[in-house]
């Protein structure tokens, strides 16, 4: 940190280590490259500040497929407007969604999109 030329900071939170974020004014290290300017700069550390942040807990949702059906659509449609979320999961992709807690799926029963629980 011999770059510095005034001010410098440093952000600690209790739950780490070492500072989260550092930074100050660096103004003669535009020097080396001919233009020499008043600077200021901060440099954070993800990996730490993703290891401090409580993980948000995962919203309730209903998985349905992707299909051109219309009364899918229509029921897809109706739990949304009724503030359900539904995530909808393309053809060849994993049914595990990281983002939601599916806990409920659409399905197609005696030609009816039903909610149903996910066991």
């Amino acid at each position: 940190y011999s770059y510095y030329s005034g001010t410098r900071f440093a952000l600690y939170v209790p739950q780490a280590s070492d500072a989260l974020v550092r930074g100050g004014r660096y103004d003669e290290v535009g020097a080396v490259f001919g233009r020499n300017r008043p600077a200021a700069g901060f440099s954070l550390d993800i990996k730490q500040l993703v290891a401090v942040v409580p993980a948000r807990p995962l919203k309730a949702a209903i998985r349905a497929p992707w299909a051109q059906d219309a009364r899918l659509k229509a029921a897809i449609v109706q739990l949304r407007q009724s503030g359900e979320t539904v995530v909808c999961t393309l053809p060849g992709q994993d049914d595990r969604v990281d983002e939601f807690r599916c806990d409920r799926t659409l399905a197609l029963v005696d030609g009816q999109w039903t909610v149903q629980a996910l066991v």
